[in-house]
């Protein structure tokens, strides 16, 4: 049994959080009609963890996993969720989406703003987006390379930056699609993979990986996830792998397209910020001083702000002109 200290507050007791997350997940599935749980496996430790627990919930023969690769990202990560699957017990299948973002635009729209920045980019040639480093105004850089391995990087402008994640958005909420698909037709819940650092900072995709029937780790650090991994006895490969964007034909980690602190990192701040606790007392846990740690608290703030459109439902617009959250 583990619980928080003073050196490890994010510490968690494995067995009873994980007993509890399964339990969660069955009354969740039940309260809405379901009778299994789909979801997307990308060879990563959230979609593993959620994969389990599902499989905690109801037995391998009721959760379906999908490996939805894409030829930017390659095979690997979908050997990945096969080899999760075979874990696990639980059946899978394959489904390749780029036949599907070739025929929607993907590729094209991708390449289109990427030649606003480089004008001699072949769609054949790799690239990546990259962030400022933490404590001032973020900025981004568009980084490419060429067959011969060399790379070059540019700013890249805020209309370019928002037609090239719009561009590769269209990957997200393809295998949504996917997913939901597999499920209607099975009277399966769709399982939502973010964690609470992706979950707390909006880093997910509107309609796409944000879009799901429950959402079982939206509420663990990463760190807390990693740890239930290794509980849980996932294959080495997804229970120590690191955090990847999966979007991005060259390698690219979370830290360095979006949060901007390795993720241990980000957990203590976030939990710093949620728990109110003083810069000058959370900085020897998390290697800064105290006006780094203020500062990153800032950051936090605005991100939360900046991406509460993600999190909200649809609008409803009364007879009257006011409008409120839908629901009934």
């Amino acid at each position: 049994m583990n619980a928080p200290t003073a050196t490890d507050p994010l510490a968690l007791d494995l067995e009873a959080t994980t007993n509890a997350l399964a339990t969660g997940i069955r009354d969740a599935v039940r309260e809405l009609g379901r009778r299994g749980a789909v979801l997307g496996v990308s060879g990563g430790v959230d979609s593993g963890v959620c994969a389990a627990l599902a499989v905690r919930a109801f037995g391998p023969k009721h959760v379906l996993l999908l490996r939805m690769p894409e030829r930017d990202i390659g095979q690997g990560a979908s050997d990945l969720g096969l080899e999760l699957a075979e874990s696990l017990g639980a059946p899978q299948r394959e489904e390749s989406i780029s036949a599907a973002l070739e025929g929607l635009g993907c590729y094209r729209r991708r390449d289109e703003a990427i030649r606003e920045v480089f004008p001699a980019y072949e769609s054949h040639w790799k690239h990546k987006v990259v962030r400022s480093a933490p404590g001032g105004v973020v900025v981004f850089a568009l980084v490419i390379e060429k067959p011969d391995g060399s790379r070059e990087e540019q700013r890249i402008p805020a209309a370019t930056y928002r037609k090239l994640i719009a561009a590769t958005n269209m990957k997200q909420r393809v295998r949504k699609l996917i997913e939901y698909t597999w499920a209607d037709a099975l009277g399966y819940a769709v399982i939502g993979t973010p964690n609470r650092l992706e979950y707390d900072q909006g880093f997910f995709v509107k309609g796409g990986d944000g879009l799901a029937d429950i959402k079982p780790i939206a509420r663990l650090y990463k760190t807390q996830v990693y740890a239930l991994a290794r509980h849980l006895g996932l294959p080495t490969a997804i229970a120590e792998r690191d955090p990847t964007t999966e979007t991005f034909s060259l390698p690219q980690t979370q830290e360095e397209f979006y949060f901007g602190h390795p993720y241990d990192k980000m957990d203590l701040l976030v939990h710093g910020v949620e728990e109110g606790i003083a810069p000058a007392d959370l900085a020897p846990l998390v290697g800064m001083d105290a006006e780094g740690v203020a500062s990153a608290y800032d950051e936090v703030v605005r991100v939360r702000k900046a991406t509460s459109y993600l999190h909200s439902s649809a609008r409803i617009i009364d007879v009257d002109g006011s409008n409120h959250p839908a629901g009934r």
